[in-house]
């Protein structure tokens, strides 16, 4: 059994909650908190192995509170906040913090059967995720100037999945790479509002230039797109250019946008000018696309296990042989760096 604490200043949520995951046949709920000071000693008492934490709580607002709790007392906490535009900067600050997913509160972007099923699927996930290495400042890798004059290109592509506490994965591999990097895709899980936000907030950090996709533009070195919540982001090519799509269509492995969607893409029309990532998440979207990738010519790298947030994405493409390379999180951005300074050119 899966055992949560709900931790939310109204009685109405903490009851709803309460009883749509006590439903699941693998899930307790094993206490109820009020405010974060009853959560703290709920939490060394119960010793819960998911939290939900509301963000808006008197006494003590829920982003101090986590960011305590992930200092002290780390375990997988699920942030249960509004997906409203105004509240994804907040949202995206909880997973910074340590928060292993943000989902809707009933009543604002979704109905109730809704959050209650994904609330309850995303608890199974975070009861997997680990937090023994939350905290340490791993030294992260640098690129050298040597290394550099061999990626300016502008006919490769770099894509990156990710799920599970990939935000942060994500930030920590961009934040490294150089404004020379070869045109970059990226697609990370995430609600339709967080996408945005989360670009404007790579953006500030990185030294490439960072968006989200907005459909038809031309890859150059330099600029990374991000895939919009509920939306595929694909390449096709265009003589010596590479261009970004976003389009609809089913999800796939439940997920839209699709790492797999993406990868597959990647290896039909960019094949051996390419470098595919696959990093922290659960389930299985793009294992089979980066095997493409890597069937394709395109280099390819797994994040390790003991780096990973929730070893499941990674894995999955590991088993399947997908991955050429497999490293720590604070080694990808060399190793990106490294593949592209094998690739050759080819137009």
């Amino acid at each position: 059994m899966i055992r949560v604490l709900i931790v939310d200043d109204s009685a109405v949520v903490r009851k709803i909650l309460k009883e749509k995951l006590e439903k699941a046949n693998d899930i307790e709920v094993i206490g109820t908190a009020t405010d974060p000071y009853i959560a703290r000693d709920k939490i060394v008492q119960l010793k819960p192995d998911v939290v939900t934490l509301d963000i808006e709580m008197p006494r003590m607002d829920g982003l101090t509170f986590l960011g305590k709790l992930m200092k002290h007392f780390p375990l997988p906490v699920i942030v249960v906040s509004s997906l409203s535009p105004e509240g994804s900067a907040t949202a995206l600050r909880a997973l910074e913090l340590g928060a292993v997913e943000v989902v809707g509160k009933p009543g604002s972007s979704y109905s109730l059967d809704k959050i209650s099923s994904l609330l309850i699927n995303k608890i199974r996930i975070a009861s997997k995720a680990r937090y023994r290495n939350f905290g340490k400042s791993n030294k992260l890798s640098t690129v050298s100037g040597a290394e550099l004059s061999r990626i300016e290109t502008t006919n490769k592509i770099l894509a990156i999945g990710a799920s599970t506490g990939g935000t942060e994965a994500i930030n920590r591999v961009m934040i490294q790479l150089p404004p020379t990097t070869p045109g970059t895709l990226i697609v990370q899980h995430m609600p339709e509002n967080f996408t945005k936000a989360f670009a404007e907030r790579l953006n500030k950090n990185c030294q490439m230039e960072v968006r989200e996709a907005s459909g038809r533009e031309i890859m150059r070195p330099g600029l990374a797109l991000l895939a919009p919540g509920n939306k595929h982001l694909v390449i096709m090519r265009n003589g010596a250019q590479y261009i970004a799509h976003i389009k609809d269509g089913p999800e796939v492995f439940h997920q839209r946008p699709s790492v797999e969607v993406l990868f597959n893409s990647v290896a039909k029309h960019v094949g051996v000018n390419a470098v595919g990532v696959i990093m922290t998440g659960m389930g299985a979207d793009g294992g089979k696309g980066l095997l493409a990738m890597k069937e394709a010519g395109a280099s390819t790298i797994a994040q390790d296990e003991d780096s990973c947030v929730v070893w499941g994405m990674p894995k999955v493409a590991i088993d399947l042989g997908a991955a050429g390379k497999v490293m720590s999180l604070d080694r990808i951005p060399q190793g990106i760096m490294h593949a592209f300074g094998s690739l050759k050119r080819k137009v």
